[in-house]
């Protein structure tokens, strides 16, 4: 767990690059299944109320905690990846995340355990929250910052990848066990993809420890400039960059969820549809991102990553209302289409907006600040999307006319944000260490 490694300095970009995506993937593996079980179980199971829509906004207020935690592990994970190195923090995430799972998966239901299974499974979440809090900013550092200035946005995108990955894993576990019976599936068969990851995490981690420190952060570490507590200075120095920043993540975070946990509760609760086509729906879609992805910062590095980001976020703003004129005629093919439709938009702002924000910060501080900007935005757009939009389908039912309204302000929040923080870097590019005029 030292900053060295056997790996010839020449494959260090790649190997830091696929370090970061097998890592984060395995890091969303372990929380789109939570997210799929609150969906689709663990209302029943944790949650008995007698009442659908109780037990289902239960579950999701305990996916919402998770988010709640997602800022503690931006400032704890940052301070100690802008302290003493990436690497050291990113192995840490890993073990929590793979414990906590694990954990999760072996719980009491709540006819077993009374209160204590609900307490348990909070305890446990916020421990995947803190987590993943961690992760994501230091895998998008270990593969940016091991590329070069022209391909930071591409290599950062790798850790980007590990959501639709991760994302088709989950489904893939899912779907095989909620081709089990029923009452089979509510008593065990929803704990198998928790303990699959307890294997994730030992090849993730094998993988992870032959990368070395980042070359930026052995600089500064080097040069005896780090700070002494960065997320102090980022509050400081970079208040407005880091409000910016969570600007730009709100429809890319938000609208995962809202098209991956919302939509699956969704389709199956207020359409009425199949569980099972739903999740093979979704996986289709999560396949198209998988590979619109690397394509999208690709493009963004040729054309330019705030002209992506500004058309990408403008067509989301319209993208919610096709999608859900034809999520509601109930067709696999329907289905696909119409999720594909906001999808390809979302997912070119979750590729780009990597190297995107993490341009904004100096080195010394990056960690913490796209952390804190990542998490924070989290915790409000990914974790209460879900809970709005079962809101909305309460007060309004059978409308889907306020979700696609819903949506398009996620989108809205960031298209501004884009073009303000485009605006805020060329105006601080001098002062901005490694940070290139491209990448704004």
């Amino acid at each position: 767990m030292t900053g060295t490694s056997h790996v010839p300095a020449a494959k260090q970009p790649v190997r830091a690059a696929t370090a970061a995506f097998i890592g984060t993937t395995i890091e969303w593996y372990d929380f789109y299944i939570y997210a799929t079980a609150a969906a689709l179980v663990f209302g029943k199971v944790f949650f008995p109320t007698g009442d659908a829509f109780l037990s289902t906004m239960a579950a999701f207020g305990t996916f919402a905690v998770g988010f709640l935690a997602r800022p503690l592990g931006g400032f704890v994970f940052g301070h100690l990846g802008d302290r003493v190195g990436r690497k050291k923090a990113l192995m840490v995430t890993l073990v929590i995340m793979g414990i906590a799972t694990v954990g999760i998966g072996l719980l009491p239901s709540y006819e077993q355990a009374g209160i204590l299974a609900p307490i348990l499974l909070i305890v446990l979440r916020l421990a995947q929250g803190l987590a993943v809090g961690g992760e994501w900013g230091g895998a998008v550092l270990m593969a940016g910052e091991h590329a070069s200035a022209k391909r930071r946005t591409f290599a950062a995108s790798f850790a980007q990848l590990g959501s639709p990955a991760g994302l088709i894993l989950s489904l893939l576990a899912f779907r095989m066990v909620t081709s089990m019976d029923e009452a089979d599936f509510v008593s065990w068969g929803w704990r198998i993809p928790f303990l699959i990851s307890a294997v994730l995490l030992l090849v993730g981690y094998f993988i992870r420890i032959g990368v070395s420190e980042s070359p930026d952060f052995a600089k500064v570490l080097e040069e005896k400039e780090t700070t002494e507590i960065p997320a102090r200075e980022v509050f400081r120095t970079a208040w407005r960059t880091l409000l910016l920043c969570m600007g730009v993540c709100t429809v890319a975070i938000g609208g995962i969820y809202f098209t991956n946990t919302f939509m699956l509760s969704y389709a199956s609760q207020t359409l009425g549809l199949d569980r099972r086509m739903i999740l093979d729906c979704l996986f289709v879609v999560a396949i198209i991102q998988f590979f619109i992805q690397p394509l999208a910062a690709w493009f963004a590095e040729t054309v330019g990553t705030s002209r992506v980001l500004i058309f990408a976020a403008a067509a989301s703003v319209a993208a919610p209302y096709p999608m859900f004129m034809l999520v509601s005629q109930g067709t696999s093919l329907s289905i696909i289409v119409g999720i594909a439709i906001v999808l390809v938009f979302m997912a070119a702002i979750y590729s780009a907006m990597a190297g995107f924000i993490s341009s904004a910060f100096e080195t010394r501080i990056r960690y913490t600040g796209i952390s804190l900007s990542y998490q924070f935005c989290g915790a409000i757009a990914g974790g209460l999307t879900p809970l709005i939009g079962t809101w909305l389908t309460h007060i309004y039912p059978n409308q889907w006319f306020p979700l696609a309204v819903f949506y398009s302000v996620l989108s809205a929040i960031t298209l501004v944000s884009v073009i303000g923080l485009s605006i805020h870097k060329r105006r601080r590019d001098p002062h901005l260490g490694t940070a290139t005029a491209h990448q704004a």
